[in-house]
């Protein structure tokens, strides 16, 4: 009964909301209209008497006083012919502006019924928040169980368990901030493992565009700490030493991780790949074990001796084109990291910055996924000013 008392209030404040202004634009306008005649025949009236005293003073003669009369007489006749007619017929004029009213209050609550009607659902319960969230999770998407547990830990901060299963949803679903307070609460209240450690640090370089930030850094050296093998947090500090210029360590780390490594551990490539352009030689194709694959495809002995032979001009328009076919070939299936970054080098060494901006952008944008070789690419755009 609630529920329909509130609709039929909404209805009346919605139909209001049209028929105030209108009413009120209505009333102004035959307000001045009628305010206006009768302002007119006050005035004629006053030139009559000023005619006269016109003609007492000796300013006119009789003659120009009966004519000015006879001209103001018929001016007034027709002011009060105009006062009598708006006074005289309210009913006729306002009957459009009635009849708008009676239809508005009518049809605009038979209609909003009428739709209500069929496309509501008038008979379903309410279905609260906190109704919602008891659901069965079965039943419920991801994002209402995440609303779901946010609720438990606002009404239960200290529960570590709950911060434990919140942040790797949060990672996944790309809120890297979030995970990272979740990973850290985590840690404040169940205590640091190597596991924690190394997710918390990489929840931190997510959220710091694939940066290892110092805290992250700490965090990873705590893992290894607690683990030594804790392959995550070796990784990331790899990846530091080299985001910090320290190429011989990062060498080292690098070559450290991979020797015995599984070569099916989904890391191993990033970390190939990562090795190799530290050291400036071939670079594996994924999935290749232990360095060793088929290299990225280049210019053949053909294309150099070929541009040899060429001008200046020739020699850029060739490379533009080569340059060209890479940028089409990625922009239609994506590629590597080092494919990327040849890309964008490329522009950079033509100088086309515009090009190697778009580049780094769509490199972003495909390697989002892959923390390692996300870094990789914001390592080389801060080097190249970009």
């Amino acid at each position: 009964m609630i529920f329909w008392i509130l609709i039929a209030a909404l209805t009346a404040a919605a139909a209001l909301t049209v028929l105030v202004p209108f009413a009120r634009a209505n009333a102004g306008r035959s307000g001045a209209s009628l305010t206006g005649a009768a302002a007119d025949a006050a005035v004629y009236r006053q030139q009559l008497a000023e005619v006269d005293k016109d003609l007492e003073r000796g300013v006119i003669d009789a003659e120009a006083a009966r004519a000015a009369r006879a001209e103001i007489a018929r001016r007034l006749l027709s002011a009060a012919d105009a006062e009598t007619a708006e006074a005289g017929s309210p009913v006729l004029a306002n009957w459009p502006r009635k009849l708008v009213f009676v239809v508005a209050a009518m049809l605009l609550p038979a209609g909003a019924f009428g739709i209500y009607t069929a496309i509501g659902e008038p008979d379903q319960p309410d279905q609260p928040l906190i109704a919602r969230l008891s659901a069965p999770a079965e039943t419920q998407s991801v994002q209402m169980l995440v609303a779901r547990v946010e609720r438990h830990l606002a009404d239960n901060p200290n529960d570590g368990e709950g911060w434990a299963v919140l942040a790797p949803v949060y990672l996944r679903m790309g809120n890297a901030q979030s995970a990272a307070q979740a990973y850290f609460n985590t840690i404040r209240l169940l205590g640091p493992t190597a596991k924690r450690q190394a997710d918390y640090g990489e929840a931190l370089t997510m959220a710091n565009n694939g940066i290892v930030s110092a805290d992250a850094n700490a965090a990873f050296e705590k893992s290894v700490e607690l683990d030594p093998k804790m392959a995550k947090a070796r990784f990331f500090l790899a990846l530091a030493l080299g985001q910090e210029g320290k190429t011989d360590a990062a060498v080292a780390a690098w070559n450290a991780l991979l020797d015995g490594a599984d070569p099916n551990e989904p890391w191993v490539p990033a970390a190939q790949r990562q090795l190799a352009e530290l050291k400036g030689g071939p670079v594996a194709a994924p999935g290749a074990a232990g360095g060793q694959g088929e290299a990225l495809p280049g210019p053949s002995a053909a294309d150099v001796t070929a541009a040899q032979s060429m001008n200046a001009d020739d020699r850029t328009a060739m490379i533009r084109g080569m340059v060209e076919n890479l940028a089409g070939r990625l922009a239609d299936g994506g590629g590597t990291v080092d494919e990327w970054l040849r890309l964008i080098r490329a522009y950079v060494v033509l100088d086309d910055k515009g090009k190697a901006e778009e580049a780094l952008a769509s490199a972003r944008q495909n390697l989002a996924d892959d923390a390692g070789a996300l870094s990789q690419i914001n390592a080389f755009a801060s080097e190249a000013g970009l």
